[in-house]
Parts: C-alpha cells; structure tokens; sequence
C-alpha cells in the first residue's frame, strides 16, 4: 500500500466520520471496489490518461451518480483527476481498517471448498461473535484445497476443521507407526 492511498483512505474516512455517515459510506465504497474488481476494463479505461478529466467524471458520473454519496463520488473523481484510480483498493483497505478499529470489529476470512449459504455465513458469524466477544465482519474465499469444513483465519490467528487438516494428521499417524515385526 502507496503513503498515497493510506492518506486519502483516512481522510475520506475522517471527512464521513465528522459527517456521520462512516457506516454509510464504508457499505457504497465496498461495492463501488467490487464492481471495479468485477470490470477490470472500465477501470483501465478510466486510468487510460488520452481520457479527459471532464470525460472520465462524466462516466463516473453516470455509472455512479444518484447511487453513491457526494462524498464517495467526488473522492473517485479526485483519484481520477490525480490518475490514482488504480489505489482504489488500498484506499478502500485502509478506509476499513480505520472503521473497523473505531467500532471494534474483526474481520475474519472464513476459506471453504463451497461457496456457503447467506444463513450459513449468518449463523457462522454468530457463533463466532459468541465465542470471540466481538463483532465479526466475514470475508468469504472458496478454496477448494480443503476439501470440506472451514478455515477461518482472524487476529492472526487460524481456527482450521478443514478435511484436508484432518487428512494430513492421519496421514502423519499412520506414517508414525513402526509396522515391521521384530
């Protein structure tokens, strides 16, 4: 992450905090990063500098006007104007980071070999907030490797009922055991 994008993360997220909208606006800023990440080729086109700054705010404009705060769609127009749109991710990372600090939340990346249901998410995020005291906010990553159960990795620290560990522990027992007769 560029100096560049911790600073302009942290004064958007200052700038919505003294407005009281943090929550507001970490929730559009979310989903403005997932549709750049969704459509890598708008966001090449908007980084394309033969793109006038009047002509790149216009799309942003009308991709985004009326469904994103003032405050978000100037702060994209301003990375535009400064041919910084490719830090939209690590502005939107720290924007986070500095929320979820503020309001005690931990983000937990949960990796399973299926995508989970919402009310499996719902009712996993749950039982975590119970047992870590905390709010949880979960990231899902399906990673086929483990081939059932979970990973879920928070706080440095990993909570692993994957197959694929409890495979390798068999695996490591059996290779234990002295089979030869003496």
């Amino acid at each position: 992450m560029t100096k560049s994008a911790r600073i302009y993360g942290l004064s958007l997220y200052d700038l919505a905090v003294e407005s009281g909208i943090a929550g507001q606006l970490l929730e559009q800023f979310r989903e403005v990063r997932a549709i750049f990440r969704q459509n890598p080729e708008y966001a090449g086109l908007l980084s394309n500098p033969g793109i006038s700054k009047e002509a790149r705010n216009g799309m942003l404009e009308e991709a985004f006007g009326g469904q994103i705060h003032e405050y978000l769609m100037n702060f994209l127009k301003l990375l535009g104007d400064r041919d910084m749109l490719r830090e939209l991710g690590d502005c939107c990372d720290e924007y986070v980071k500095r929320y979820n600090a503020d309001n005690g939340i931990v983000t937990a990346t949960v990796r399973t070999a299926v995508k989970l249901t919402k009310e499996q998410m719902y009712t996993l995020r749950d039982n975590l907030e119970k047992s870590e005291g905390k709010k949880i906010f979960l990231v899902q990553k399906v990673d086929r490797t483990i081939i059932g159960g979970l990973r879920v990795e928070m706080e440095g620290r990993m909570i692993d009922g994957s197959i694929s560990r409890h495979l390798s522990i068999i695996s490591k027992r059996l290779g234990d055991i002295n089979l030869s007769a003496d």
